[in-house]
């Protein structure tokens, strides 16, 4: 009697977890991202903050949506321009992507925003100087290094 009970329990273990490796969905390296920030972001801000956006397109594979447009995605920043001995460009980098109410990690590639110049001067010179924004509502596109499957 325990047996048979053994025996079901892992049946039905291996059901469930054949269900559910079918509703598996994978975005393969190499897809683009496109996002939209959801707050500003500085080059003053330091190593690490992280930051909210959201997904800008659909993303799709084989012709089946995935991710949908306005789908929460969470980053970090990777560079800035706050530590004065080690001032570098701002760089921008998704962690991860909320998904059915979970975070999901994701890796990609960094990216570099640009913006227009802060003061006049610099404007008038071609050169970026000062303190980098970037505004909610700009958009960027990021790529995944690595598998994710949801």
């Amino acid at each position: 009697m325990i047996r048979n009970k053994f025996i079901a329990i892992i049946a039905v273990a291996c059901a469930c977890s054949a269900v559910s490796s079918l509703n598996a969905a994978t975005i393969p390296a190499g897809t683009t991202l496109a996002v939209q920030t959801v707050g500003s972001i500085s080059s003053s801000d330091p190593v690490g903050r992280t930051f909210e956006a959201k997904l800008d397109q659909d993303v799709a594979v084989n012709g089946n949506v995935l991710l949908k447009a306005g789908t929460k995605a969470f980053g970090r920043i990777k560079a800035s321009g706050a530590n004065p001995r080690k001032s570098e460009p701002l760089a921008l980098e998704l962690m991860s992507i909320s998904v059915n109410g979970h975070n999901v990690a994701i890796k990609t590639h960094s990216v570099q925003p640009t913006g227009r110049p802060s003061t006049a001067r610099a404007a008038r010179h071609g050169v970026t100087v000062g303190t980098l924004r970037v505004s909610p509502g700009t958009k960027m596109q990021f790529q995944l290094t690595q598998t994710v499957t949801l």
